[in-house]
């Protein structure tokens, strides 16, 4: 969804001076992108032999938006009261909503039901019914260091473009460069990938077999430093002394680090999984 609404305000679809349009691109191109979710999220559960479709189905369509929703709901009560502007009306809200649940749901349900009986991904060797006894953990692999040395790298590749996104975010500046953004955003999928893969690696090497969930989050990485950032920019660059505005800024901001942390989990799970794929296929067993 973001490479896709990127791409297209690279190529000058999406005006800057036309307010709202990138917002209205990335909405729309959520909402319909749904089926792919569904399809690779129903084929990927085959594939860990999981047997609670529907309720995995359900959880994808609902879970995430609807965290997103409450927050943002929440967020957009407390600019209600105080009679700002910049509130979304209720009646956009409810087109959102009808959105969501007239089009991306359904989207997402069909695509899992499609995915979820195709055959899952192929993995190139079995594995051990017996699980083995992993090895302590060296310091450089604890999760948390992990993920501060996994996020350290691709967040320092998109700086820069933070700075200038959240200038246009809260200083009303208008963002232009979105070619030199597609760029970034490329160079962000590459490091989030490489650090992936090389961070699982070690792991295998430590015979630690448990890469799923801790490449996804230790891949998420950069959201952290994403948040600090935030912190600093509100100290520093702001000059916000209110406390509906505060709660406004750490919200959003707080919206901001979900969708990063699952945008560069996804990138590193899924390059990950790909290079393990290609790397077992090649052991051969005689």
């Amino acid at each position: 969804m973001v490479f896709v609404t990127i791409f297209f305000a690279m190529l000058g679809m999406l005006s800057p001076a036309s307010r709202g349009a990138v917002m209205t691109a990335a909405i729309f191109t959520y909402v319909f992108m749904g089926v792919f979710a569904g399809y690779y999220a129903g084929r990927l559960y085959k594939t860990m032999r999981g047997m609670l479709w529907k309720s995995t189905a359900v959880m994808t369509g609902m879970f995430f938006p609807t965290l997103l929703l409450v927050i943002g709901l929440v967020l957009n009560t407390f600019v209600w009261y105080k009679r700002s502007s910049a509130a979304v009306p209720f009646t956009t809200m409810l087109a959102i909503l009808a959105l969501w649940l007239g089009i991306s749901l359904p989207l997402v349900y069909t695509g899992f039901f499609f995915g979820y009986r195709k055959r899952p991904f192929e993995l190139p060797v079995r594995t051990n019914q017996i699980p083995r006894a992993v090895p302590p953990a060296k310091f450089h692999q604890n999760l948390l260091v992990s993920t501060l040395l996994a996020g350290a790298l691709p967040f320092g590749a998109v700086f820069i473009e933070v700075f200038f996104i959240y200038m246009a975010l809260w200083e009303s500046r208008l963002y232009y460069l979105f070619g030199f953004l597609f760029v970034v955003f490329v160079i962000l999928i590459i490091c989030c990938a490489q650090v992936a893969i090389v961070l699982t690696y070690f792991q295998l090497c430590n015979e630690d077999y448990r890469w799923w969930w801790r490449t996804f989050v230790a891949s998420g990485g950069p959201a952290l430093y994403l948040f600090v950032y935030s912190i600093f920019y509100y100290w520093t660059k702001l000059d916000i002394t209110q406390f509906v505005p505060t709660v406004v800024y750490f919200g959003y901001t707080v919206l901001m680090v979900l969708v990063f942390w699952v945008l560069t989990g996804a990138i590193g799970f899924t390059a990950t999984f790909v290079f393990l794929r290609h790397i077992y296929s090649a052991i051969k067993i005689d």
